[in-house]
């Protein structure tokens, strides 16, 4: 049964006439009474008594519109409900987040969004490789400076860049002297090395002699190791923004070349789920202008 001639049926039925239905649903007279004669057709059931003034279902119509209107109504309302996720998101969300990110702000994050939506069932896995969404069933990813991808669309809602800085016992080197740093490595990657960083200081560009003592997987531990006085190291300016108002670090400079941008990606922009919208909006709202600054406060608040 064709359950679009079916609906114009009810809608004839429920308003008493070809006219007035479509007057109420905008459309043209005789399309609705087409689909209807269609529809009788294929039931090979008379369902109008069709007067020179009058329309009048038939018993075999009466029956019919009985026991179809409840059935539509409640089609309509399912179809809506899952659109637009109920009331409110419910279902499960499946994102992916950078460690780094994950570290100091998903925890906040992810509280506060089950706080507004509690029928979500969030679930959050902290990896930095790319992963596929679609094998892997995420609803979500969130990733630093992605590469382009054609099934994938998004926005920027966070930026950052690296800063170099060091404990206060630690002199910023005079002229061509190596400084021991520390550094940021992933499993696999080849061992740090020697060489140079380039940084912008408040006296003007510098270039600074580096030999790399300690490597370490996360920016966090990182971070640590620096408050010691093992070496500089270079740090989102986020994860170092209150160490240096407290005094516990100091800024050497800003490193070059080195702006980051946080990116929210998601498989289409159309038909996005309720669960999906919320949790864009959310993130919108938690740091609306997307600035280091933002960040750090957002993490220390």
């Amino acid at each position: 049964m064709d359950l679009l001639a079916l609906a114009d049926f009810n809608l004839v039925a429920r308003h008493g006439g070809f006219g007035k239905a479509a007057r109420a649903a905008g459309r043209p007279k005789a399309t609705l009474s087409r689909r209807v004669a269609e529809l009788e057709a294929s039931l090979d059931l008379r369902l109008f008594e069709r007067g020179a003034r009058t329309l009048k279902l038939t018993a075999e119509g009466q029956a019919l519109f009985e026991r179809t209107g409840v059935l539509l109504t409640e089609l309509d309302e399912t179809a809506k409900a899952i659109a637009s996720g109920g009331h409110s998101p419910r279902g499960r969300l499946r994102i992916s987040a950078p460690l780094l990110f994950s570290q100091t702000a998903i925890g906040k994050l992810a509280a506060g969004f089950l706080r507004k939506y509690p029928e979500v069932r969030l679930e959050i896995v902290t990896e930095d490789r790319a992963v596929d969404m679609v094998e892997e069933a995420y609803d979500l990813v969130i990733r630093v400076n992605p590469d382009p991808d054609a099934g994938l669309v998004g926005r920027v809602f966070l930026r950052d860049r690296l800063v170099v800085v060091a404990s206060p016992d630690l002199p910023f080197p005079p002229g061509n002297d190596t400084v021991p740093v520390v550094t940021r490595g992933s499993p696999g990657q080849a061992g740090p090395r020697s060489g140079s960083w380039e940084i912008a200081t408040s006296a003007g560009p510098s270039s600074i002699m580096v030999e790399p003592v300690l490597s370490l997987s996360s920016f966090v531990m990182v971070r640590d190791a620096v408050r010691m006085g093992v070496g500089a190291a270079r740090l989102p300016l986020s994860l170092a923004s209150a160490d240096l108002a407290a005094g516990k670090l100091v800024r050497w400079g800003d490193l070059a070349g080195s702006e980051t941008e946080l990116w929210v990606l998601y498989p289409t922009r159309r038909l996005l789920n309720a669960r999906v919208s919320a949790f864009l909006e959310h993130l919108k709202s938690a740091f609306p202008q997307g600035t280091p600054e933002e960040l750090a406060a957002y993490v220390e608040g």
